[in-house]
Protein backbone atom coordinates (compact mmCIF):
# COMPACT_ATOMS: atom_id res chain seq x y z
CA UNK A 1 0.00 0.00 0.00
CA UNK A 2 1.61 3.41 -0.61
CA UNK A 3 2.59 5.70 1.72
CA UNK A 4 0.47 8.29 0.50
CA UNK A 5 -2.94 7.17 1.53
CA UNK A 6 -4.98 4.25 2.22
CA UNK A 7 -6.38 3.24 -1.30
CA UNK A 8 -9.92 3.11 -2.08
CA UNK A 9 -12.57 0.75 -3.09
CA UNK A 10 -12.15 1.74 -6.36
CA UNK A 11 -8.88 2.57 -6.92
CA UNK A 12 -8.25 -1.24 -5.51
CA UNK A 13 -6.81 -3.73 -7.69
CA UNK A 14 -7.03 -7.74 -7.83
CA UNK A 15 -4.54 -9.06 -5.99
CA UNK A 16 -2.66 -11.34 -8.26
CA UNK A 17 -3.29 -15.01 -7.72
CA UNK A 18 -0.82 -17.23 -6.03
CA UNK A 19 -0.14 -20.70 -5.43
CA UNK A 20 0.25 -22.02 -2.35
CA UNK A 21 2.50 -25.06 -1.21
CA UNK A 22 0.10 -27.97 0.16
CA UNK A 23 -1.24 -27.80 3.68
CA UNK A 24 0.09 -29.93 6.31
CA UNK A 25 -3.24 -31.32 6.60
CA UNK A 26 -2.64 -33.14 2.95
CA UNK A 27 0.91 -34.10 3.28
CA UNK A 28 -0.02 -36.15 6.43
CA UNK A 29 -3.52 -37.84 5.47
CA UNK A 30 -2.99 -37.41 1.65
CA UNK A 31 0.87 -39.23 1.87
CA UNK A 32 0.89 -42.46 -0.62
CA UNK A 33 3.33 -43.94 2.00
CA UNK A 34 0.79 -43.65 4.62
CA UNK A 35 -2.49 -44.45 3.47
CA UNK A 36 -3.32 -46.20 6.60
CA UNK A 37 -4.08 -42.90 8.29
CA UNK A 38 -6.26 -41.48 5.82
CA UNK A 39 -8.01 -44.67 5.90
CA UNK A 40 -8.61 -44.03 9.89
CA UNK A 41 -9.99 -40.99 8.80
CA UNK A 42 -12.48 -42.46 6.65
CA UNK A 43 -13.53 -45.17 9.10
CA UNK A 44 -13.73 -42.43 11.59
CA UNK A 45 -16.35 -40.26 9.08
CA UNK A 46 -18.29 -42.97 8.16
CA UNK A 47 -18.44 -45.54 10.88
CA UNK A 48 -16.34 -48.39 8.74
CA UNK A 49 -14.08 -50.82 9.59
CA UNK A 50 -11.86 -51.23 6.26
CA UNK A 51 -8.53 -52.24 7.54
CA UNK A 52 -6.67 -52.33 4.51
CA UNK A 53 -4.64 -49.30 3.46
CA UNK A 54 -4.34 -50.48 -0.17
CA UNK A 55 -8.35 -49.90 -0.62
CA UNK A 56 -7.52 -46.38 -0.71
CA UNK A 57 -6.99 -45.16 -4.46
CA UNK A 58 -5.44 -41.82 -4.02
CA UNK A 59 -7.30 -39.23 -7.18
CA UNK A 60 -3.41 -38.16 -9.07
CA UNK A 61 -4.75 -34.43 -9.70
CA UNK A 62 -3.28 -32.70 -7.24
CA UNK A 63 -1.61 -30.36 -9.13
CA UNK A 64 -4.24 -29.25 -11.22
CA UNK A 65 -5.46 -25.71 -10.24
CA UNK A 66 -8.40 -24.27 -10.98
CA UNK A 67 -9.22 -20.49 -10.06
CA UNK A 68 -6.29 -20.68 -7.64
CA UNK A 69 -7.86 -23.67 -5.80
CA UNK A 70 -6.78 -27.15 -5.60
CA UNK A 71 -8.36 -29.98 -3.19
CA UNK A 72 -6.18 -31.28 -0.06
CA UNK A 73 -7.08 -35.24 -0.45
CA UNK A 74 -9.44 -37.11 -2.73
CA UNK A 75 -9.35 -40.61 -2.90
CA UNK A 76 -11.88 -43.68 -3.83
CA UNK A 77 -12.42 -46.38 -1.30
CA UNK A 78 -15.41 -48.74 -0.38
CA UNK A 79 -17.09 -47.26 -4.24
CA UNK A 80 -17.55 -43.60 -2.41
CA UNK A 81 -15.46 -40.56 -3.64
CA UNK A 82 -14.13 -38.95 -0.47
CA UNK A 83 -13.53 -35.45 -1.07
CA UNK A 84 -11.70 -33.81 2.22
CA UNK A 85 -10.15 -30.40 2.81
CA UNK A 86 -8.77 -28.58 5.71
CA UNK A 87 -9.65 -24.56 6.35
CA UNK A 88 -8.29 -22.37 8.70
CA UNK A 89 -10.97 -19.50 7.15
CA UNK A 90 -15.09 -19.83 7.46
CA UNK A 91 -15.75 -20.40 4.04
CA UNK A 92 -19.49 -20.40 2.73
CA UNK A 93 -18.38 -21.38 -0.86
CA UNK A 94 -17.08 -24.62 -0.05
CA UNK A 95 -19.70 -26.04 -1.87
CA UNK A 96 -19.08 -24.65 -5.40
CA UNK A 97 -15.39 -25.08 -4.65
CA UNK A 98 -15.66 -28.86 -4.08
CA UNK A 99 -18.99 -28.95 -6.80
CA UNK A 100 -15.76 -27.54 -9.72
CA UNK A 101 -12.95 -30.18 -8.39
CA UNK A 102 -15.49 -32.98 -8.08
CA UNK A 103 -16.71 -32.56 -11.87
CA UNK A 104 -13.15 -32.45 -12.74
CA UNK A 105 -12.41 -35.65 -10.85
CA UNK A 106 -15.67 -37.57 -11.86
CA UNK A 107 -14.49 -36.58 -15.54
CA UNK A 108 -11.20 -37.78 -15.16
CA UNK A 109 -12.99 -41.29 -13.70
CA UNK A 110 -15.22 -41.63 -16.37
CA UNK A 111 -13.06 -41.04 -19.12
CA UNK A 112 -10.65 -44.15 -17.36
CA UNK A 113 -13.74 -46.48 -16.96
CA UNK A 114 -15.12 -46.07 -19.85
CA UNK A 115 -18.10 -44.76 -18.66
CA UNK A 116 -21.02 -44.95 -21.36
CA UNK A 117 -22.78 -41.71 -21.58
CA UNK A 118 -24.80 -42.18 -23.66
CA UNK A 119 -25.93 -46.14 -22.75
CA UNK A 120 -29.74 -46.86 -22.54
CA UNK A 121 -28.68 -48.79 -19.27
CA UNK A 122 -28.05 -46.73 -16.14
CA UNK A 123 -24.13 -46.49 -15.15
CA UNK A 124 -23.44 -46.60 -11.84
CA UNK A 125 -21.13 -44.00 -10.21
CA UNK A 126 -18.95 -43.52 -6.94
CA UNK A 127 -20.59 -41.69 -4.42
CA UNK A 128 -19.24 -38.61 -3.61
CA UNK A 129 -18.42 -37.65 0.39
CA UNK A 130 -17.57 -34.02 0.39
CA UNK A 131 -16.03 -33.21 3.96
CA UNK A 132 -14.10 -29.78 5.23
CA UNK A 133 -11.83 -30.03 8.51
CA UNK A 134 -11.90 -26.50 10.26
CA UNK A 135 -9.52 -25.33 12.54
CA UNK A 136 -9.73 -21.61 12.47
CA UNK A 137 -9.93 -19.20 15.12
CA UNK A 138 -13.79 -18.36 14.81
CA UNK A 139 -16.13 -20.32 17.08
CA UNK A 140 -18.59 -22.30 15.45
CA UNK A 141 -20.07 -24.96 15.75
CA UNK A 142 -19.02 -29.08 15.31
CA UNK A 143 -20.88 -29.69 12.77
CA UNK A 144 -22.28 -27.33 10.14
CA UNK A 145 -24.04 -28.03 6.65
CA UNK A 146 -22.77 -25.95 4.04
CA UNK A 147 -25.31 -26.36 1.06
CA UNK A 148 -24.54 -25.41 -2.90
CA UNK A 149 -28.31 -23.94 -2.94
CA UNK A 150 -28.08 -21.00 -0.14
CA UNK A 151 -25.28 -19.51 -3.08
CA UNK A 152 -28.46 -19.20 -5.41
CA UNK A 153 -31.61 -16.96 -5.58
CA UNK A 154 -33.75 -16.89 -2.34
CA UNK A 155 -36.68 -19.42 -2.79
CA UNK A 156 -35.45 -20.58 -5.82
CA UNK A 157 -35.50 -24.39 -6.39
CA UNK A 158 -32.15 -25.53 -8.01
CA UNK A 159 -31.77 -28.81 -10.15
CA UNK A 160 -27.88 -29.33 -8.95
CA UNK A 161 -27.26 -29.28 -4.54
CA UNK A 162 -23.76 -30.35 -3.01
CA UNK A 163 -23.60 -30.29 0.86
CA UNK A 164 -20.37 -29.79 2.16
CA UNK A 165 -20.24 -31.20 5.86
CA UNK A 166 -18.12 -28.29 7.67
CA UNK A 167 -16.41 -30.46 10.80
CA UNK A 168 -14.76 -28.16 14.07
CA UNK A 169 -11.54 -30.21 14.65
CA UNK A 170 -10.02 -28.00 16.84
CA UNK A 171 -8.94 -29.48 20.15
CA UNK A 172 -11.39 -29.81 22.55
CA UNK A 173 -14.05 -30.27 19.60
CA UNK A 174 -15.85 -33.72 17.82
CA UNK A 175 -14.00 -35.80 20.45
CA UNK A 176 -15.62 -39.01 19.32
CA UNK A 177 -14.26 -38.32 16.29
CA UNK A 178 -10.55 -37.16 16.80
CA UNK A 179 -10.67 -39.95 19.50
CA UNK A 180 -11.55 -42.44 16.78
CA UNK A 181 -8.79 -41.22 14.46
CA UNK A 182 -5.52 -41.05 16.24
CA UNK A 183 -3.33 -38.98 13.70
CA UNK A 184 -6.60 -36.32 13.42
CA UNK A 185 -6.57 -35.95 17.37
CA UNK A 186 -2.56 -35.10 17.36
CA UNK A 187 -2.92 -33.68 13.96
CA UNK A 188 -5.56 -31.28 16.39
CA UNK A 189 -3.51 -31.34 19.34
CA UNK A 190 -0.20 -30.00 16.90
CA UNK A 191 -2.15 -27.12 15.76
CA UNK A 192 -3.63 -26.18 19.03
CA UNK A 193 -0.36 -26.31 20.47
CA UNK A 194 1.28 -24.21 17.61
CA UNK A 195 -1.70 -21.06 18.67
CA UNK A 196 -0.94 -21.89 22.31
CA UNK A 197 2.75 -20.83 21.77
CA UNK A 198 2.23 -17.86 19.57
CA UNK A 199 -0.13 -16.49 21.90
CA UNK A 200 2.79 -16.46 24.60
CA UNK A 201 4.55 -14.08 22.59
CA UNK A 202 6.84 -16.69 20.33
CA UNK A 203 7.52 -16.00 16.63
CA UNK A 204 5.79 -18.55 14.24
CA UNK A 205 8.89 -20.33 13.63
CA UNK A 206 9.59 -20.70 17.16
CA UNK A 207 6.36 -21.40 18.16
CA UNK A 208 6.82 -24.94 15.65
CA UNK A 209 10.06 -25.83 17.12
CA UNK A 210 8.04 -25.72 20.49
CA UNK A 211 5.24 -27.78 19.65
CA UNK A 212 7.06 -30.49 17.83
CA UNK A 213 9.51 -31.02 21.12
CA UNK A 214 6.55 -30.70 23.36
CA UNK A 215 4.54 -33.60 21.56
CA UNK A 216 4.51 -36.52 23.44
CA UNK A 217 6.60 -39.31 22.26
CA UNK A 218 4.06 -41.91 21.74
CA UNK A 219 2.49 -39.60 19.03
CA UNK A 220 2.11 -41.39 15.45
CA UNK A 221 3.04 -38.64 13.76
CA UNK A 222 5.82 -37.00 15.53
CA UNK A 223 8.63 -38.84 13.79
CA UNK A 224 7.27 -38.28 10.09
CA UNK A 225 6.69 -34.84 11.28
CA UNK A 226 10.20 -34.72 12.97
CA UNK A 227 12.04 -36.52 9.74
CA UNK A 228 10.00 -34.08 7.54
CA UNK A 229 10.71 -30.82 9.72
CA UNK A 230 12.14 -28.38 7.59
CA UNK A 231 8.78 -29.25 4.97
CA UNK A 232 6.42 -28.97 8.00
CA UNK A 233 7.75 -25.34 9.09
CA UNK A 234 7.36 -24.43 5.38
CA UNK A 235 3.95 -25.71 4.90
CA UNK A 236 3.17 -23.80 8.16
CA UNK A 237 4.61 -20.50 7.62
CA UNK A 238 2.86 -21.00 4.05
CA UNK A 239 -0.46 -21.66 5.65
CA UNK A 240 -0.46 -18.57 8.32
CA UNK A 241 0.21 -16.21 5.01
CA UNK A 242 -1.96 -17.83 3.30
CA UNK A 243 -4.56 -17.31 6.26
CA UNK A 244 -3.57 -13.55 6.62
CA UNK A 245 -4.53 -12.80 3.07
CA UNK A 246 -7.51 -14.45 2.76
CA UNK A 247 -8.62 -12.39 5.30
CA UNK A 248 -6.99 -9.30 3.80
CA UNK A 249 -9.07 -10.24 0.91
CA UNK A 250 -12.68 -10.73 2.95
CA UNK A 251 -12.00 -7.25 4.16
CA UNK A 252 -10.97 -5.68 0.93
CA UNK A 253 -14.61 -7.35 -0.58
CA UNK A 254 -16.59 -5.59 2.69
CA UNK A 255 -15.02 -2.13 1.68
CA UNK A 256 -16.22 -2.51 -1.54
CA UNK A 257 -19.32 -3.89 -0.50
CA UNK A 258 -19.71 -0.68 1.60
CA UNK A 259 -18.75 1.70 -1.35
CA UNK A 260 -20.83 0.60 -3.88
CA UNK A 261 -23.69 0.61 -1.16
CA UNK A 262 -22.81 4.12 -0.32
CA UNK A 263 -22.71 4.51 -4.25
CA UNK A 264 -26.19 3.18 -4.77
CA UNK A 265 -27.85 5.14 -1.98
CA UNK A 266 -26.85 8.29 -3.93
CA UNK A 267 -27.95 7.29 -7.01
CA UNK A 268 -31.35 6.57 -5.53
CA UNK A 269 -31.45 10.21 -3.95
CA UNK A 270 -31.00 11.25 -7.31
CA UNK A 271 -33.45 9.54 -8.81
CA UNK A 272 -35.88 10.16 -6.15
CA UNK A 273 -35.06 14.30 -6.36
CA UNK A 274 -35.60 14.00 -10.13
CA UNK A 275 -39.22 12.69 -9.83
CA UNK A 276 -39.93 15.05 -7.29
CA UNK A 277 -39.06 17.82 -9.40
CA UNK A 278 -41.21 16.00 -12.44
CA UNK A 279 -44.57 15.65 -9.47
CA UNK A 280 -44.73 19.28 -9.61
CA UNK A 281 -43.62 19.93 -13.13
CA UNK A 282 -40.31 21.82 -12.66
CA UNK A 283 -38.53 19.68 -15.09
CA UNK A 284 -40.02 16.92 -17.62
CA UNK A 285 -40.20 13.14 -17.49
CA UNK A 286 -38.15 13.46 -20.90
CA UNK A 287 -35.76 15.39 -18.58
CA UNK A 288 -35.68 13.63 -15.78
CA UNK A 289 -35.03 10.65 -17.49
CA UNK A 290 -32.07 12.02 -19.34
CA UNK A 291 -30.33 13.83 -16.56
CA UNK A 292 -30.48 10.03 -14.47
CA UNK A 293 -28.98 8.83 -18.30
CA UNK A 294 -31.90 6.52 -18.82
CA UNK A 295 -34.79 5.88 -21.19
CA UNK A 296 -38.23 7.33 -20.36
CA UNK A 297 -39.30 3.56 -19.70
CA UNK A 298 -36.37 2.74 -17.48
CA UNK A 299 -36.86 5.75 -15.72
CA UNK A 300 -40.41 5.23 -14.83
CA UNK A 301 -39.88 1.67 -13.70
CA UNK A 302 -37.28 2.28 -11.25
CA UNK A 303 -38.80 5.29 -9.52
CA UNK A 304 -41.98 2.80 -9.12
CA UNK A 305 -39.37 0.22 -7.51
CA UNK A 306 -37.92 2.82 -5.26
CA UNK A 307 -41.25 3.91 -4.35
CA UNK A 308 -42.38 0.32 -3.67
CA UNK A 309 -39.31 -0.20 -1.54
CA UNK A 310 -40.56 2.78 0.14
CA UNK A 311 -43.85 1.42 0.97
CA UNK A 312 -42.87 -1.53 2.45
CA UNK A 313 -39.88 -0.02 4.78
Amino acid sequence: MPRSGKKTAKSRKPRARREFRDRLFKFIFGNPEHKDWTLQLYNAINGSDHTNPDDIQLNAISDILYLGMKNDVSFLVDDTFSFYEQQSTINPNMPMRYFIYAAMVYEKYIRKAKFLLYSRTLQKAPTPKCVCFYNGTDETKDRTVLKLSDAFGKGSKPDIEVRVTMININYGHNGRLLNACRPLKEYSWFGDSVRACRETGKTLENAIDAALTEMPDDFVIKPFLLDNKTEVMHMILTEYDEEKILKELAEEEREIGRAEGRAEGRAEGRLENLAELVSDGTITLAKAAQKAGMTVPEFKKRVAQLKKRTVKA
